[in-house]
């Protein structure tokens, strides 16, 4: 059996201003840095066999953070793993999406959730297939892991919070992927309370949540 702990980059300006960001590569701030560094101590609880990351700044660094304590080098990318790209609202505030895209209105460019579970998926299962029995940590984006969540059967409706630093752990077994229980001390401490999550951060995100796209 194959553990992955996906975690979600820390948070960016971006995400504080509830702006889109998507496939624009955006730094981590300050409050970014120190939810990476709050992630690795807890991941430090466990032994592991790598380091993965999704291509972009935010979740490079992240990575960087966590690796340090956990005394890997640069973690190894995986391109697969960059964040849904949200096409023309990538830039784009709450305010000016409901002013451009209301309502069902669909945005140009914006990969679907089925996209995004195609090249993320296979990129996952083919990692756990490749090193069976290891226990890995992946930094990546917050509609990436919902994305996963879904894929597997996850219940995922309102109820997991993905805000920026959190983990997520699921098992490769028989082929496929599975969320684990959240009973770990890793998970549920990786989960603060008031923090924003993905759908707090992303008009588009919760929509799609709620049905509207």
């Amino acid at each position: 059996m194959t553990l992955l702990y996906l975690v979600r980059h820390g948070e960016t300006d971006w995400n504080r201003a509830h702006r889109i960001q998507g496939s624009t590569d955006i730094p981590l701030n300050g409050t970014g840095r120190g939810q990476a560094a709050r992630a690795a101590r807890l991941l430090a609880r466990r032994q592991w066999d790598g380091l993965y990351s999704s291509p972009l700044s935010r979740a490079v660094e992240t990575a960087a953070i966590i690796g340090a304590e956990l005394g890997f080098g640069e973690p190894e990318l995986l391109p697969e793993l960059v964040e849904r790209n949200y096409g023309d609202a990538e830039g784009l505030t709450d305010r000016q999406i409901m002013r451009r895209y209301p309502g069902s209105t669909p945005v140009p460019g914006r990969e679907s959730r089925e996209e995004v579970a195609a090249r993320v998926m296979p990129a996952l299962l083919a990692l756990a297939e490749d090193h069976d029995g290891g226990r890995f940590v992946i930094t990546t984006h917050g509609a990436v892991i919902r994305t996963v969540l879904v894929a597997v059967g996850a219940p995922v409706e309102r109820g997991v919070p993905i805000t920026n630093g959190s983990i997520h752990s699921f098992r490769h077994a028989g082929g496929t992927l599975e969320l684990k229980e959240f009973d770990d001390p890793i998970e549920t401490e990786s989960v603060l309370a008031g923090e924003e999550d993905l759908d707090e951060q992303n008009l588009l995100e919760e929509q799609e949540a709620k049905g509207v796209r």
